[in-house]
């Protein structure tokens, strides 16, 4: 008997509905006000100019009626322009790239890990099983002081790489868009494991000459989702600040702490952080807006802290030994899963089409009133967004908001290359992930971007961008010169 081909007909049938029903639902104020328009340029016509004239002169206006109407349109108007917002326009940003000097491949990674662990095989044998599992590549770089046999992290070698990475993300920034320091009136730097004094931004300053009456911040402890947190309070800093430029500094310095002893927990980042950082310009300046790359659109923050075990699941503390290290607790995933819960339940207002907010509203009536073990709906972010940025922490990650998001691979496309070539930068892969978009060419005039962070504490954290012109592929940035071999297959296992 010859097989049955699957009826595509109802599928397609299918599709057409749902297309019809979201147009009808985004449209509907649209569709509304046509008819009742053509009803009224219809009447219009109908009645003729000597109607017009005379309906017209029946009407009676004085001239205190005249003055008072507009002078409350007027003042509508200036109450409306004084509270809106400023907008706030990224400028242009920049990605670190280490030198090949740094790199850290597998074999290398396993043969530092057999010498200093060679008293615990377990650990090395740990080690290699998340290595072979976590989704990244052979060009991953780790700092200067981690090369050595045992790392050497010394304050002064943690400076030398906070140095080498800001400065250098700095420098390309100020040469990028032509920004002179003294045009700063706005720094923030986020670091979240290496705090020393003076400040990181201190040390920005210090080295930039920056004015003296600059607004300076210094962000640490706040994990990989401090980027974000980073340009909520430039924000709104400029919202204050007229005319102003902020610069947005995110990094993580290695360095100290590279975990040299044998709790498997703690092992974990070692395998999965690497060097990065990125550099940001933002401004309220309307003579911005031309150049500008993309407009700030939304930023909803959720923080799980109240909870005591969303608190301790990323955690720097000491081992038995007394070695100081960051304990990944096994109910990471679920955490998160509940942080994006609660981050999407405020973002979906704010960004989702009518049609899906109102199937959304929909089940969750249905779910209230008739059945609770309905299915929820899950809202369909692509009708929302076009790119989607997802932090690049690891792959269960990546696999976890592909999953609950129902998002295709090519919307994360750009997470699991980020992590693949860069690996886990923390909280500037954000900016990796955006650079991995404009150098395949896909930025258009229009799309909008959702970045979304995770970091301890524990706190989900989204920004949403719109972008301000379609963006060329340019001969800079941390992709130019391995872009054309992107994208790779990642097998779930690479066998070392």
């Amino acid at each position: 008997m010859a097989p049955t081909l699957p009826d595509f007909s109802n599928s397609v049938k299918l599709k057409y509905v749902k297309l019809g029903y979201q147009y009808l639902v985004n449209h509907i104020i649209t569709l509304t006000l046509i008819p009742i328009m053509l009803g009224i340029g219809l009447e219009v016509l109908r009645l003729g100019p000597d109607e017009i004239l005379s309906l017209w002169k029946s009407l009676h206006f004085d001239l205190v009626q005249i003055l008072c109407s507009a002078f409350l349109i007027v003042f509508v108007a200036t109450v409306y322009f004084m509270s809106k917002p400023r907008t706030v326009f990224l400028v242009d940003y920049t990605c670190y790239k280490p030198p090949v000097t740094c790199r850290v491949p597998f074999s290398t990674f396993m043969e530092h890990s057999r010498l200093i662990l060679k008293n615990n095989p377990k650990s090395v044998e740990f080690q290699m099983r998340i290595l072979e599992r976590s989704g990244l590549g052979e060009e991953t770089c780790l700092p200067p002081a981690i090369h050595y046999i045992p790392p050497n992290p010394t304050m002064e070698a943690a400076r030398g790489e906070a140095e080498l990475v800001i400065f250098s993300a700095m420098d390309d920034l100020l040469q990028k868009t032509g920004l002179k320091p003294k045009d700063i009136d706005i720094l923030i730097v986020n670091c979240s494991l290496f705090s020393p004094t003076p400040s990181l931004s201190a040390m920005v300053i210090n080295k930039y000459k920056l004015r003296s009456n600059i607004k300076s911040f210094n962000l640490s402890g706040m994990g990989c989702s401090a980027g974000v947190i980073s340009i909520d309070l430039a924000r709104d800093l400029l919202q204050v600040h007229p005319n102003s430029n902020a610069v947005v500094i995110s990094t993580e310095i290695i360095t100290p702490n590279y975990y040299q002893g044998n709790e498997r927990a703690m092992l974990l980042p070692n395998c999965l952080f690497r060097m990065g950082g990125a550099a940001i310009l933002l401004s309220n300046r309307r003579s911005e807006r031309r150049r500008a790359k993309y407009r700030l659109v939304h930023v909803v923050r959720t923080h799980k802290g109240s909870d005591d075990k969303a608190y301790r699941c990323v955690y720097e503390e000491e081992d038995k030994e007394g070695k100081v290290g960051i304990s990944l607790s096994k109910d990471l995933m679920a955490i998160a899963g509940e942080a994006l819960k609660s981050n999407i339940t405020t973002i979906g207002p704010l960004v989702l089409p009518a049609s899906e907010q109102l199937l959304f509203l929909m089940s969750l009536i249905g779910r209230k009133i008739f059945n609770p073990k309905w299915k929820p709906y899950i809202p369909d972010f692509k009708q929302a967004f076009e790119h989607f940025c997802i932090h690049a922490g690891g792959r269960a990650v990546i696999d976890e908001l592909q999953k609950n998001l129902q998002l295709s691979a090519e919307h994360c496309e750009a997470s699991r290359m980020t992590l693949h070539r860069f690996g886990n930068t923390s909280s500037s892969s954000l900016w990796y992930e955006m650079a991995y978009v404009e150098a395949k060419g896909r930025m258009k005039k229009g799309d909008r971007i959702w970045q979304i962070a995770f970091g301890s504490g524990f706190k989900c954290n989204s920004a949403v961008w719109k972008c301000n012109r379609t963006i060329k592929t340019t001969s800079d940035g941390p992709w130019t010169d391995c872009i054309d071999r992107y994208p790779v297959h990642i097998p779930d296992v690479v066998k070392l």
